[in-house]
C-alpha cells in the first residue's frame, strides 16, 4: 500500500528543496515530521504540508495506522520559471528567473513493503 501527495508550482529553488527532501528520505514519518519541523529552511512549510497531506491519504484511504508508515519516496522536480524583466543600465533588460518545484512524497507501510 502506497499513498501519495504532490505539491505543484511550489515558489523555491528544487535545489533548495532538495537539501531537505533528502534529510526525511526513507525515515519513519514521525521522524520525518519531527525533523521538516526543526528545519530552519524556507523549503519546510510546503513540503511538511505536503508530508502531512500524504500521511492523511494513507490514514483516509488505506485506514492504516499512522506509527507503521515510513517515506518510501521523495522527490523534488523543476516546475515552470517565472520569468521577469528587471531594468539594467543603457535602456536594456535582464531577465530574472524565479525557480519552481514540484514536491512529491510516497508514504508506505512497513509490513508490506
Amino acid at each position: 500500500m502506497e499513498a501519495r501527495a504532490i505539491a505543484r508550482h511550489v515558489r523555491m529553488s528544487p535545489r533548495k528543496a532538495r537539501l531537505v527532501i533528502d534529510a526525511i528520505r526513507g525515515k519513519d514519518v514521525n521522524e520525518a515530521l519531527r525533523i521538516v519541523r526543526l528545519s530552519s529552511k524556507k523549503s519546510a512549510m510546503p513540503i511538511r504540508k505536503t508530508l502531512e497531506s500524504a500521511i492523511a491519504n494513507a490514514e483516509n484511504r488505506y485506514d492504516v495506522d499512522v506509527d507503521s508508515l515510513f517515506v518510501v519516496r521523495a522527490t523534488v522536480d523543476m516546475g515552470k520559471s517565472l520569468r521577469r524583466m528587471q531594468p539594467r543600465a543603457y535602456g536594456r533588460a535582464d531577465v530574472v528567473r524565479h525557480h519552481t518545484s514540484h514536491v512529491t512524497i510516497v508514504v508506505g507501510d512497513r509490513e508490506r513493503a
